[in-house]
């Protein structure tokens, strides 16, 4: 029997391990170690994915999080190489663009274990993001790419990948799967939400850590809810930072604690519109055919921007109300990230 090593350790990532977790339980033939690093510890963040999910606990849980990107990372290399080391697989496993994406990696990598990377091929093309430098190292050095649209495949095809030594494989998108399988289970959360509103997200570090660009957002956010009320599920990190900057937000912006992935599911069923800076969340809008408002400068997932359905709306106020309150009506009608079976393709390929 195959044995790999599965690495997460954000919020994200819990969700597509738990599509491909569950496939490989229902086909058999993987022995699969599962490893949280800790990188997101709250508890509606981390292991109630595990519990509503009904996939395995982690095996190794590092409870690495609140540090510095280079001892964040440092700390989960030297961490995941020994459990390497222990377990002797013969793929390590890992998803998206965080910390414990690149340490995962590196860690296989320098210890001659194949990587395989699910979510490969996503450019923002802004070298300022963390998440785009470890992303490209990511599959620089991956023996298997798992790309979930034909746009990831373009990009590493432009980047020489053709002359590489890996396999690109077309998957469509785990996190299609996951909303599918698991909106049946969708549960409202305590908050009393208004009958129409828009759902903000908000937790990137170039929007959080920069004063006059989070006041600015939230400056929108206030205008756009005299229209329209938002829903806003506070990041941790980012309830402080607004406390800390005394920065005041409208008696109809409704601030709730991080939800779990099934409330989540709900507010998204419901709500009109969507606001983010979240990579994830703005194809989670898609698969429930909700415009969305990305607050970035740019995105990973230009097809949903050429189809219509994705705004980029940057950091500038007036743009942001714009484009929020517009009555635009795109067209959700194409299957831009597969047929919800992307888990299976995911494993039959490391059973090969």
């Amino acid at each position: 029997m195959k044995k790999i090593i599965t690495i997460v350790g954000a919020r994200p990532q819990f969700v597509k391990a738990a599509v491909v977790s569950r496939e490989i339980l229902r086909q058999g033939g993987i022995e699969e170690v599962i490893v949280h690093t800790g990188q997101h510890f709250d508890h509606n963040m981390s292991d109630i994915f595990f519990e509503q999910m009904q996939i395995p606990k982690p095996h190794y849980n590092l409870n690495i999080h609140g540090l510095n990107h280079g001892a964040m990372t440092g700390q989960m290399l030297q961490g995941i190489e020994e459990i390497i080391l222990k377990e002797q697989p013969e793929y390590v496993l890992v998803y998206g663009d965080t910390n414990s994406t690149l340490a995962g990696a590196l860690a296989a990598k320098k210890l001659k274990v194949k990587v395989a990377h699910v979510e490969a091929g996503l450019r923002s093309f802004n070298m300022a993001m963390p998440e785009e430098i470890n992303r490209i190292l990511t599959d620089r050095i991956s023996d298997i790419v798992f790309c979930p649209t034909d746009h990831a495949i373009s990009n590493l095809q432009k980047e020489g990948f053709s002359n590489f030594n890996c396999k690109i494989v077309r998957t469509g998108d785990v996190m299609y799967d996951a909303a599918m399988f698991y909106k049946r289970w969708a549960i409202a959360p305590q908050a009393n939400l208004p009958e129409q509103y828009a759902l903000l997200t908000l937790h990137r570090a170039e929007n959080t850590d920069n004063k006059i660009i989070l006041s600015e957002l939230l400056s929108a956010v206030n205008e756009i809810s005299k229209k329209l009320p938002v829903v806003f599920p506070l990041h941790p990190r980012t309830r402080k930072i607004i406390a800390d900057l005394e920065i005041q937000l409208s008696p109809n912006v409704l601030t709730t604690e991080p939800l779990s992935y099934f409330e989540m599911l709900y507010v998204l069923e419901h709500c009109q519109k969507v606001m983010t800076d979240s990579g994830g969340l703005q194809k989670e809008a898609f698969f429930f055919k909700k415009p969305c408002y990305t607050l970035r400068e740019e995105t990973e997932w230009m097809e949903l921007v050429e189809e219509g359905c994705n705004f980029i709306c940057g950091h500038d106020k007036n743009t942001i109300i714009d484009s929020v309150l517009s009555s635009a009506k795109p067209n959700f009608e194409k299957m831009l990230y597969g047929d919800g079976n992307a888990g299976h393709v995911i494993v039959n390929e490391l059973k090969k």
